[in-house]
């Protein structure tokens, strides 16, 4: 996001059909939701920097919008899944900030029961189908989500997240020609914070006007939109999950944002390919949650001390989760053998046949 799209004149999605049938309970629980995000992985990074978590922790301050304005759309047969930046995708279709702060810190009470870490969270019942390490690794499973809802008649469609420096990747490319080729269901959400692991999109990827353009080559429809407007991203996504749902067509959408840290914690050169200018300019002029406040004031919808009373809610849960993933039990040696294999922890026939494991 660059300081020049303040001068562009800007439509105002507040009008379209799907965000007219907003109540105001709705759009506060909308800041709500960005709000328990970016307390929740505040916290996170404390405690990161504290020692009390470890691994990766691929924090999403700053890109709330994309997967709160997402996934609100979502109904009963609608499925998504992302990368492993998961965090707020995690938060927003309702996982706990308790399940989630516990796998952070490695205890039995986790998402994943401490093995997963920061990068897989899952909640199959939430039609969440988690986070992944492996770039792009997602995208052909996202394409077989929507495949399965084709198969199965189910009107719905599947959310497949990626970021900017996955569209390169082989895997992407060939889900991209079977869900057109096979009329998928599926819509693509580049989250494009503009930096990949840490190179700019300009010198890592060769493109035309913008990364979703690519879609043409595949005879897919495609849209770019601006990240830290809640009701576009509500507004443009609705268009193409109803292509998914009514009419099995794919499509990508190429959703602008910013994250304010590095690539994950860890990033060494997160300080270096970025300036600080740069990072204040869109804490100041385009940070989704202060746009979001600004505008539920504005419409009557919440006052300052609502939208404040929100926040120190959010803050305190986040606290709570700590406390309770500090006092849950750690897995124990035997656990690093359980859900591995379905016939092993089940004692099926097929259990007794060869061998399962090969250190033991």
């Amino acid at each position: 996001m660059s300081s020049s799209t303040a001068a562009t004149p800007r439509l105002d999605f507040a009008g379209s059909p799907v965000n007219k049938a907003l109540t105001a309970e709705q759009k506060i629980e909308l800041f709500r939701k960005m709000v328990r995000i970016r307390r929740f992985e505040q916290t996170a990074l404390k405690y990161y920097n504290g020692g009390k978590i470890g691994g990766f922790l691929h924090l999403y301050i700053g890109q709330e919008t994309v997967a709160v304005g997402t996934l609100s759309l979502c109904g009963e047969h609608d499925h998504n899944i992302t990368a492993y930046r998961c965090h707020g995708h995690a938060l927003t279709v309702g996982m706990g900030m308790n399940e989630l702060m516990a796998e952070l810190f490695g205890k039995a009470t986790g998402c994943s029961k401490g093995k997963g870490g920061s990068m897989h969270f899952f909640a199959p019942d939430k039609n969440f189908w988690g986070g992944h390490g492996i770039v792009g690794g997602q995208t052909p499973l996202g394409l077989g989500l929507g495949y399965g809802l084709k198969y199965l008649g189910r009107e719905g469609a599947a959310l497949c997240y990626l970021g900017d420096g996955a569209v390169n990747q082989g895997a992407f490319h060939e889900s991209l020609n079977i869900a057109a080729l096979f009329e998928i269901p599926v819509v693509y959400v580049i989250e494009n914070n503009g930096y990949s692991m840490g190179t700019s999109q300009k010198r890592s990827s060769a493109y035309r006007g913008c990364l979703a353009q690519r879609a043409e080559a595949y005879d897919m429809e495609w849209d770019v939109i601006d990240g830290s407007d809640l009701y576009e991203v509500r507004a443009k996504t609705h268009i193409a999950m109803e292509r998914a749902r009514k009419e099995h067509k794919p499509s990508i959408l190429e959703i602008t944002t910013y994250r304010y840290y590095g690539h994950s914690v860890a990033d060494a050169n997160a300080k270096k390919y970025r300036s600080p200018e740069e990072i204040e300019n869109y804490k100041t002029n385009f940070d989704p949650i202060r746009l979001w406040r600004k505008r539920l004031i504005e419409e009557g919808v919440a006052t300052e001390e609502q939208l404040d009373a929100i926040d120190k809610q959010a803050a305190a849960e986040a606290t709570a989760a700590v406390k309770f993933a500090e006092e849950s039990p750690a897995p124990t040696v035997e656990d690093i053998m359980k859900d591995v294999y379905w016939e092993t922890d089940n004692n099926t026939p097929a259990s007794k046949l060869g061998r399962h494991f090969f250190n033991d």
